[in-house]
């Protein structure tokens, strides 16, 4: 068990609502009051970004299903992209007495003043797959190679293209894309992607035509699709009215339909003009739908099942004063302090392995598909 006191206050407020924890959110049903000495029964809190996202519909139920295995209760909350809306739900899980709160934040720079009630109430914080910044109490982070998903987005697009090996063919236009300007994983998936792509583009064999190459240039707000859209809208009326795009850096499968959506009404994908070679990340159904139609070239694919273990495990060592494993105590720096933290591993997926890796997995159902 941890060893520091909650405030007598929290704990009188958590006693006296007890009971509206079951009517509030998403809880889990039956298992034993909590006894005194054990964080079996306890309650963690879970703090989700939005259901505008099957992605984190999926995060949501997948670290529910697993905490709950381990006997712990649940409350799911959705913040639906606000971020003032999330730090209020945060501080009523922490009036309510939730033991531990697993967090993906929306604007990781809002948690501060909500981050110092959990640390004054003994509550341990994971920050779920985007790292929050600014504060010290935020204990442990779970998440994938982030940077390692650009390197997969900038590596395939490439290797399509025929760049690799040394190869001088091109010039070829390319149009960068990247996710929130207020997620701190945007700036490692952007730089991966520049890593590998920066080069090409220093020797001119790839050309951006609208100018756009600052990652300040090419953030999508909240990741939106239909943001993406506009934007590409505009790129392509103002600088596109010669040639064609070959490429197109997409952080996130949302951003991509919208993209393949601007491209599609300019007329490609039909005749002369065939579709970019599109990247994007997540494997959402809708994407893997349109891999498998030939339009979005590839996605990364993330398996959330396990990111939620990962999390749901750091939990229960955190409750259980056994130290969470870690594999990544350098890299994580949020401005404040270096947050430990376990880091899975991205798999790029096309059309030559979409089956494998996310249908025969159990991560998509073939069904979905049809």
């Amino acid at each position: 068990m941890r060893t520091r006191k909650a405030p007598l206050a929290a704990i009188a407020t958590a006693a006296s609502l007890a009971l509206t924890l079951s009517a509030c959110g998403q809880n889990s049903e039956g298992g034993s009051e909590e006894n005194s000495g054990s964080t079996k029964g306890a309650t963690i809190g879970i703090s989700m970004p939005t259901k505008s996202s099957e992605r984190w519909i999926a995060d949501g139920n997948n670290v529910v299903k697993d905490l709950e295995s381990k006997g712990y209760k649940t409350k799911l909350v959705y913040g639906e992209d606000d971020p003032d809306q999330q730090v209020s739900q945060i501080e009523n899980m922490i009036t309510q007495g939730v033991k531990a709160l697993i967090i993906a934040a929306i604007d990781n720079k809002s948690m501060n003043n909500v981050l110092q009630q959990a640390k004054d109430a003994d509550i341990p914080v994971i920050s779920y797959d985007r790292l929050i910044l600014g504060t010290k109490d935020v204990d442990y982070y779970a998440s994938f190679d982030n940077e390692k998903v650009g390197e997969l987005q900038g590596t395939y697009i490439v290797e399509k293209l025929g760049l690799k090996d040394g190869s001088e063919k091109g010039p070829f236009n390319i149009e960068l894309f990247a996710g929130s300007n207020d997620d701190n994983n945007t700036r490692y998936f952007f730089g991966g992607a520049m890593k590998v792509l920066q080069p090409y583009i220093d020797k001119k064999q790839l050309v951006v035509k609208s100018g756009q190459t600052e990652l300040t240039q090419v953030t999508t707000l909240r990741w939106d699709g239909a943001t993406a859209q506009r934007r590409m809208d505009d790129i392509l009326t103002k600088s596109y009215k010669s040639g064609k795009v070959d490429a197109v850096l997409s952080p996130y499968d949302g951003i991509s339909i919208g993209i393949i959506s601007a491209l599609k009404s300019d007329g490609y994908g039909s005749g002369s003009k065939p579709l970019p070679v599109v990247t994007g990340q997540d494997a959402e159904v809708a994407s893997v739908k349109s891999i498998v139609a030939d339009q979005q070239a590839m996605t990364v694919y993330k398996d959330t099942r396990e990111l939620a273990k990962v999390a749901s495990t750091m939990v229960d060592d955190a409750l259980n004063d056994k130290k969470p494993e870690v594999n990544d105590t350098k890299t994580y720096d949020n401005g404040a302090k270096v947050v430990p933290a376990y880091l899975l591993t991205p798999i790029a997926v096309d059309k030559t392995n979409y089956q494998k890796v996310v249908v025969d997995s159990g991560y998509i159902k073939e069904s979905d598909l049809k």
